[in-house]
Parts: C-alpha cells; structure tokens; sequence
C-alpha cells in the first residue's frame, strides 16, 4: 500500500483525515536519491519531452491522471503555465499510455473559470480530450477536510476528492518570487491552488488563515503531505526573481526540470532564483533552511538534502548549466 492508499484509508467519517506519524520525522523517512532533469532549452514543447524521457519513467498504463497547473491568475507566463506547456503536457501524458486526464486548479487572484477561459484551457480540453475541473464550483461533497497531526491549521485544509481520488498526479508550475509572504512559487507552493478557499455551506475562509498567519510558508508544506505526485515539470523558460507570483521582473532563464520530489524540485528552482539574483528572503541562509523546505522535509515530503539530488543531463550546454546550478545548491553563493 502507498502513501496514497493509506491516507484514503484512513479516513474517518466527516470526511476528517489525521496524517500518519511517519510524516513527522525525517529520522522515520527514507528517501533514495532524487533525480531531478534538467534541460537548457527555450523551447517548452521540446524541454518537456527530453526532460520526461531522462527519466526513464516508465508508461502510466491506463491511470487517470490529474494535472495541477498554475492557474492562479490569467497572467502572461510566469505569472500562470503557459499554455502551451500544458498541451506538451497532456500530450506526452498520452503518448506514455495515460488513461483519463483531468486538468483542474483554483485561482487566488481572479474568477477561476475566467482565468482559465482567458488562458484556453477549455479549448484545449475540447481539442485533446481532457476534462477540465473548476474548483470554485465544487459542492460540499466533493471535499475532504484534511488535519494533518501537528498542523498550523487551525481547522485543517480542504482538497477536492477529485485529486484524492485520481490515480495519479502530475503537477506543472512556474519558476518565480512570491511577493505575499510564501517567498518562492514553485511546487511546494503549487500546491496551495489545490486547497479550498471556502467549501460550500461553511463560512470559514481557508486561504485567508494562510495568508495572515506567521506560519504561512511552513502551512504551505502541510498541505503536501496530503498527496504524493506521480510527475512534476517546472517550466523555467522564464522566471520572475521579484515581485510574483502575477508580475515581477523577468529573466530568461531558458530551462525545463522534471522530478517526482517536490523538495529536491523547489531546492533547485531556489538555486536558479539566486544564480539570477533575487530577492533577500530568497537569497539567504542555507537552501534547506527555506521554510517551505525545511518544513516539508520536517514532514517527510521530499529529500532532506542537496546531497540527494542528482541532475540529470542529456546534453553538454544543460551539463554546463547545471554544473553552476549544483554549485548553489550546494551552498556557493549567487548574484548578489
């Protein structure tokens, strides 16, 4: 039984869950290596693929899958997923022999269904067969309430049981800044539009606990706990190194990352925000002494060093790179 069976297991009536106590301790955690591919391009469609098949995952046979983009606002990339990232997405998906793809979010900074009409999402799920989930119309019933032991959630977290039931997930996020209290955007955070901001006949405003308490960035990595990904693709073609996560100031930081270890994913994004310099709270004190990080490795969500990763590369100039980026990770400093 994986994690995800046993978290559906173990719920209890109301729909309330409590995390198991491996996730407490790292001591408790093992992890192997993560291996986290990394490909210089500026081209998304190509990136994705190359940094899929360096890899070596094997075909998703059949499983429904539910695709996590960024769609908090409609926003020129990489203030949202590009669209066309998620079509290379669903397509490569479908080229490993994926069943049913689901594609869903909710937006923090606009109507979700607006921001995802804007973005084309509905065309393109009439184009490539997907089904498109708005979370903002969800009934009451299509909640679960989660309390994770130990949590800064006051009353738990809500994710739609259409995550925690799917077969598989793969989520797809963005390289930048988050100027409202999470510092950095990346999956960690990716997984906040995965969490209800209010369900359907209670009052109670999730996402505005997150955003005024203190905890904010350690309550980023709680919701993790919840789901395990099967897939997670950082576009990185650009980046914003301040401001975020809607505008900011943009580079051109021409990668594309692929890994199933949401740490090891967001300890290398840190790395590429301080190899293009960036903001203070981005920039200092140890990687893994990131909230977001520390916290979700506290928690047994992902690695719990930079020695664990392993970049992957296929090519000399993604070699070059990311032999500059290893040296960040690894504690060398980056642009002031």
């Amino acid at each position: 039984m994986d994690r995800r069976d046993f978290l559906k297991t173990a719920s209890y009536a109301g729909g309330m869950l409590l995390a198991p106590s491996f996730l407490k301790n790292t001591a408790e955690a093992s992890f192997p290596p993560a291996q986290i591919a990394f490909v210089k391009t500026t081209d998304r469609v190509a990136g994705i693929n190359r940094a899929i098949d360096l890899l070596g995952m094997k075909a998703f046979q059949g499983k429904d899958l539910f695709i996590k983009p960024n769609f908090n606002s409609a926003d020129a990339t990489p203030g949202s997923t590009h669209i066309d990232t998620v079509v290379a997405l669903v397509r490569k998906l479908k080229a490993m022999d994926a069943g049913p793809l689901t594609i869903g979010d909710r937006s923090g900074m606009g109507n979700t269904h607006e921001v995802m009409d804007a973005k084309g999402v509905f065309t393109l799920g009439k184009e490539l067969g997907a089904k498109i989930t708005v979370f903002d119309t969800l009934g009451a019933s299509d909640w679960e309430i989660i309390k994770p032991a130990d949590s800064h959630w006051q009353q738990g977290f809500a994710l739609p049981t259409v995550v925690r039931k799917a077969s598989g997930i793969v989520q797809t996020c963005c390289l930048k800044t988050h100027r409202f209290g999470g510092h950095f955007t990346l999956s960690l955070k990716n997984s906040v539009g995965l969490a209800a901001k209010t369900v359907l006949g209670n009052s109670y405003n999730y996402m505005r606990e997150l955003h005024s308490s203190p905890n904010q960035r350690r309550m980023i990595a709680e919701i993790n706990t919840a789901y395990r990904p099967d897939l997670i693709v950082l576009d990185g073609i650009e980046a914003f190194t301040n401001g975020g996560p809607d505008t900011g100031n943009k580079v051109t930081s021409s990668v594309m990352l692929a890994g199933t270890d949401r740490v090891a994913m967001d300890a290398v994004g840190v790395a590429l925000l301080r190899y293009f310099g960036t903001t203070p709270e981005v920039s200092r004190g140890a990687i893994f002494d990131q909230e977001q990080i520390a916290r979700a490795v506290q928690l047994g969500v992902g690695v719990s060093s930079p020695k664990q990763i392993e970049l992957v590369t296929g090519d000399p100039a993604s070699a070059e790179y990311a032999k500059v980026i290893r040296a960040i990770l690894d504690g060398a400093p980056g642009k002031a």
